[in-house]
């Protein structure tokens, strides 16, 4: 979603197993939500209207990212059971990530359902519902909107951290953690910016997902800045 509105309205919610969050894009600025629970979802007025951009994205672990040519070789779904443990009946989409050279490959099914009900009340001006795309797409589709060199991009719920890191151009990792708790969420990023050599005194850190004030405050303590998209 371009979110430089002039005349414009936007909304774009992420969902996860326990309940959602939302921003509003309006000519004025953006309105962000708190994580919320499931059941205020028919209370919520920010989804009552119709917008001229939506945005829904799932916090789904099963996602993998694979250059387009290795995708032509082998089934979606053969790539995806490369990486995580599919049930039977879970449905394996696609979405192209162009900039990237690179298709992602997902699954929705997560034992969930908020996310298509969303899909189906919070509509655009054309009346027809959007598309749920995962997490990770929005991440890497955020990376174009960095200008510094060095890019961190994350979003953390439910103990699933969704994580991207690139320098200038070039992604360097792309990848999701299991993290119980916003500890374990720390680590796993020293770690791949340990990995990647990279120094969090002069880079800054951009989460997607609500941070509390304890949870911003301790990246505070290690990074140059933090950023709530």
């Amino acid at each position: 979603m371009d979110h430089t509105f002039t005349n414009h309205t936007g909304i774009s919610i992420q969902v996860s197993l326990s309940g959602y969050s939302f921003k509003v894009y309006t000519p004025d600025g953006i309105t962000a939500s708190p994580w919320q629970g499931a059941e205020r979802i028919f209370t919520t007025p920010e989804f009552q209207r119709r917008y001229d951009m939506v945005e829904i994205s799932l916090l789904t672990p099963k996602v993998t990212l694979v250059p387009e040519p290795f995708l032509g070789s082998m089934p979606a779904r053969r790539a995806l059971e490369e990486v995580v443990k599919l049930d039977e009946g879970d449905f394996v989409e696609t979405v192209p990530v162009p900039q990237l050279g690179s298709v992602l490959v997902f699954s929705n099914s997560i034992g969930e359902s908020l996310s298509k009900v969303l899909s189906q009340t919070v509509l655009p001006a054309s009346g027809e519902p959007v598309r749920v795309y995962p997490e990770m797409y929005y991440l890497l589709c955020t990376l174009e909107d960095i200008s510094e060199y060095n890019k961190i991009v994350a979003s953390w719920k439910d103990g699933w951290l969704h994580l991207v890191i690139a320098q200038g151009k070039s992604l360097r990792l792309c990848n999701v953690f299991q993290a119980p708790d916003f500890t374990t969420a720390q680590y796993f990023i020293f770690l791949g910016m340990k990995q990647l050599q990279l120094n969090p005194e002069v880079s800054t850190v951009c989460f997607r997902t609500p941070l509390d004030q304890e949870a911003e405050m301790s990246l505070y303590r290690y990074f140059k800045a933090v950023v709530q998209l």
